[in-house]
C-alpha cells in the first residue's frame, strides 16, 4: 500500500524534510488557498506538484488530492449550478493533465469533522480529539438555540448539557464554538453563531433524500469528466456519521455508501474509506464494509475511536479502539492482489494514517488540530508493521 500524509502546503509547520524521513512517499494535500468553486488552473497545480517533486531525493510524490471541495450552492441545489458544474469538471482535467488522479471530496454540509475538545489529556500527558455528546448538546440547545433541537438529543444528555452551559464561562463558550469551526483546516468559511445560523436557515428545507439527489446529481455531471481525465474520484464518509445541526448527514452507512455507488456505476466514482468516520457509527462494521466496499476504494484513512453509548467518542490508538484495523487491512491488501492481477496500472491504494494523539513535542508546533508529526509517525509505523506481517504471511503485495 502506499503510505501517504496529509500536507496542507507551504503555511503546514510540517515541513516536506520531516515527512520523508516518516517513511511516507505519498504526499495528500490541496489546494487551500484558491475558493470553493474556483477553477484549480494547470498552472497552480504544476506550482504545488513541483513543490513536492523537485527535490528527488526526498522520494515525494503528489499522490492524493484531499479535497477538491463542492460548494455549497451544489448541495442546495440553489440557482443555476452550470458554472460551478464547470469549474470542477475543469479542474479534473487539469489535475489529470498534471498526473494527480486520485481526488477526494466530500459532501457534508455546511461542517466538516466535529469534535467538541482538541486536546483531552491521555496517558503521559499525550492529547487526543474527542466528541462529548453533553457539551456538542449543549451547543445545539443552549448556544446556538436552534428551535425544536432539545427534542433530538436524550434526556439524560440534555441534562448534562444544561448543567455544563450553565457553569461555562464565556471564554469555555467561545472555545467550543472554536472548536466546533476547527474541522475545516483549508475552507474560507469560519462562523460566528449568528453566521452559522444563516447557513443552517438556507438548509431549513433540505431533507437527507433532497441531499442525496443532489449528490447523485453532482455525480452525474462530474464522472464523466473524471472518467475522461483518468481521475478516480473517492467520496469521504462523514464525521461523525450522524445528522448535526439539524442538517442531512447521506454518508455514514453501508445502505448510503450503496445508493452513491449505484447512483453512477464507474470506477471513477468511487470511496474514501475512512475507519475513524464510519468506526464512530455503532452499526458500523468496518471489516465488513471493507470487504463489501474494496472494489470502489480508491484511498484508505486509518484511525481508530472509541465509542460510549450516549454518543460520546475519543481517537483512539491507531491500534486500539473498537474498530478492528488489522482485519480492515488484510482485505484491503487483498483488493490489491486482485488488482494487480487484474492489470491494474494504478492497484496500490493510497492509505494514510488519518489524525492522530498529540505526543512528545507535538505540543511545541502549531499544526491543525488532529495532525501532529510524532502521533502521526507513530500511527504510520505501527500501520506499516501490520500491512508488512499481513503481506508477508498471506502472500500479498504490499
Amino acid at each position: 500500500m502506499e503510505q501517504t500524509w496529509r500536507w496542507f502546503g507551504p503555511d503546514d509547520a510540517i515541513r516536506l524534510p520531516e515527512i520523508s524521513q516518516t517513511g511516507a512517499t505519498g504526499i495528500v494535500t490541496a489546494l487551500h488557498h484558491i475558493p470553493y468553486g474556483v477553477v484549480w488552473t494547470q498552472e497552480e497545480i504544476a506550482r504545488r506538484k513541483a513543490m513536492i517533486e523537485d527535490d528527488a531525493g526526498l522520494g515525494l510524490r503528489w499522490s492524493v488530492v484531499e479535497s477538491l471541495p463542492v460548494a455549497e450552492p451544489i448541495k442546495q441545489a440553489e440557482g443555476d449550478l452550470s458554472a460551478l458544474f464547470d469549474n470542477y469538471r475543469e479542474s479534473l482535467k487539469n489535475l489529470g493533465a498534471q498526473g494527480v488522479t486520485t481526488v477526494c471530496y466530500n459532501f457534508m454540509p455546511v461542517l466538516d469533522w466535529t469534535r467538541t475538545q482538541l486536546a483531552v489529556p491521555i496517558r503521559g500527558g499525550g492529547t487526543a480529539l474527542r466528541f462529548n455528546a453533553h457539551e456538542y448538546a449543549a451547543f445545539d440547545c443552549f448556544m446556538l438555540g436552534r428551535k425544536d433541537a432539545e427534542a433530538e438529543h436524550a434526556p439524560d444528555v440534555l441534562a448534562r448539557a444544561k448543567a455544563w452551559f450553565d457553569s461555562a464561562s464565556e471564554g469555555d463558550k467561545d472555545t467550543l464554538l472554536a472548536t466546533i469551526m476547527a474541522g475545516l483546516p483549508g475552507a474560507y468559511d469560519r462562523y460566528d453563531v449568528p453566521g452559522l445560523h444563516r447557513m443552517l436557515d438556507r438548509y431549513a428545507d433540505i431533507t437527507a433524500e433532497g441531499l442525496r439527489e443532489s449528490l447523485a446529481r453532482f455525480l452525474r455531471e462530474v464522472v464523466p469528466a473524471a472518467e475522461e481525465a483518468g481521475v478516480r474520484l473517492c467520496i469521504h464518509p462523514d464525521d461523525p456519521p450522524r445528522p448535526l445541526f439539524g442538517l442531512p448527514r447521506i454518508v455514514s452507512n453501508q445502505d448510503d455508501i450503496d445508493f452513491l455507488l449505484d447512483a453512477v456505476d464507474s470506477t471513477a466514482n468511487g470511496l474514501t474509506l475512512c475507519t475513524g468516520s464510519l468506526g464512530a457509527g455503532p452499526a458500523n462494521d468496518l471489516p465488513a464494509m471493507a470487504e463489501r466496499f474494496a472494489p470502489r476504494t480508491h484511498f484508505v484513512h486509518l484511525r481508530n475511536v472509541s465509542k460510549e453509548p450516549d454518543g460520546s467518542f475519543q481517537e483512539a490508538e491507531h491500534l486500539g479502539g473498537d474498530v478492528d484495523i488489522v482485519a480492515v487491512i488484510a482485505a484491503l491488501l487483498r483488493e490489491q492482489g486482485r488488482r494487480r492481477e487484474a492489470g491494474d496500472p494504478n492497484w496500490r491504494l493510497p492509505v494514510r494514517p488519518d489524525h492522530g494523539h498529540e505526543l512528545l513535542d507535538d505540543k511545541q508546533r502549531k499544526t491543525h488540530p488532529g495532525y501532529p508529526l510524532v502521533g502521526r509517525m507513530r500511527g504510520l509505523a505501527e500501520l506499516r508493521g501490520v500491512m508488512t506481517a499481513l503481506a508477508s504471511v498471506e502472500n500479498l503485495p504490499l
